[in-house]
């Protein structure tokens, strides 16, 4: 069921999507990466593959981050759309799709923060969530940990 408030896009229009079922939550990631792609702390929304729907998808471009995922973004504006799970297992083609490319995200509420061990001293969330390292992360999505953070 497509809720109509479940809608995005990046900050100069060219691209838009909607999804076809509608999260309840978004989480928080303080790795290096995601910290230069979204410029702070990076806000996600999880969404299996296929939940995502392009609406218009001309100015997408990918950018393979490392052996193991990618990261979409608009290549008129700039702005940071999704990181994407590239490795073979349960969760491949698993989306985060950044929380300031939605529309709104009224009714969603912040569970999870991951790569805690790299967040910087002067961030803090509020309130009781899950907190994860590096090694809890990627242990959940069947990967090891050699390597850095994607």
């Amino acid at each position: 069921m497509t809720d109509p408030t479940m809608t995005g896009g990046c900050l100069c229009g060219t691209t838009r999507f909607h999804l076809t079922a509608k999260p309840e939550s978004y989480g928080a990631c303080h790795c290096r990466m995601c910290r230069k792609f979204s410029g702070g702390i990076e806000l996600g929304v999880q969404v299996p593959p296929g939940d995502l729907v392009w609406d218009k998808d001309e100015t997408v471009s990918v950018y393979k981050s490392s052996d193991w995922a990618e990261r979409g973004f608009c290549k008129i504006c700039g702005s940071s759309l999704f990181w994407r799970l590239t490795a073979e297992g349960p969760m491949h083609g698993m989306l985060s799709l950044s929380a300031g490319a939605l529309d709104s995200l009224d009714g969603l509420e912040m569970t999870t923060e991951v790569y805690i061990e790299q967040k910087p001293a002067g961030h803090a969330f509020a309130g009781e969530h899950q907190r994860m390292t590096e090694k809890e992360l990627l242990a959940s999505m069947g990967l090891d940990d050699g390597g850095d953070a994607s």
